[in-house]
């Protein structure tokens, strides 16, 4: 028996375990990474920690299995991450130096908490809100997705949001397949600010 409810703090060492256990495009990440915390830094933790009404869990008889992450304004989200959660990771981790193709995973994972990657602004225009969604192998296929993303977008309704943005790794398949098939549409972006890995997508509410 599966059951969605809100993430709790005890929950955010295994949002960090999924966030790895999917960070290759979908796949397992462990094998990258020295640091295994590093991805959850970046797209689960910080949601839990400071937006943990945002946040959903899936959960069963062996623990937590996935988790819908996500905040309504994304600008003010970023904004507080500079000041509430980047700091603390940034002492922790040096900026990586040297050549930029020639770093491993961490050291890429490292810059993106040094340097964050953001939205291009004419999709948070139309898009406000924004989303991470991540499932184990366990939980794919069997609707568990779609009733964390329900629970999401039931809540952004009522939220009064007008649109949602995500952004899915252009190697993911089955993740573009599914976020296609839930109502989210490519967005396409001017030229110089698309992006050869991330397919940007956007549903209106």
């Amino acid at each position: 028996m599966v059951s969605i409810r809100t993430v709790r703090l005890e929950d955010i060492d295994q949002l960090y375990a999924i966030s790895l256990s999917t960070g290759d495009a979908g796949k397992d990440a462990a094998p990258l990474h020295r640091d295994g915390r590093l991805i959850g830094h970046i797209y689960s933790a910080p949601y839990a920690t400071l937006h943990p009404e945002l946040v959903f869990v899936a959960e069963d008889e062996e623990g937590v299995f996935g988790y819908i992450a996500g905040v309504f304004d994304t600008i003010a989200f970023e904004q507080r991450l500079e000041r509430e959660w980047w700091p603390h990771l940034r002492g922790l981790y040096a900026d990586p130096e040297g050549d930029p193709a020639l770093w491993d995973a961490d050291q890429k994972r490292i810059s993106a908490i040094h340097h964050p990657k953001q939205a291009p602004a004419i999709l948070i225009e139309q898009f406000p809100a924004h989303i991470h969604m991540n499932l184990l192998p366990r939980a794919q296929g069997k609707g568990v997705g779609t009733a964390l993303l329900d629970r999401w977008m039931e809540n952004a309704r009522l939220g009064g949001i007008k649109g949602i943005h995500l952004g899915a790794n252009s190697s993911n398949h089955s993740g573009i397949r599914f976020w296609s098939s839930r109502g989210f549409v490519p967005v396409e972006l001017p030229p110089g600010l698309a992006s050869e890995t991330t397919v940007w997508f956007g549903q209106s509410l």
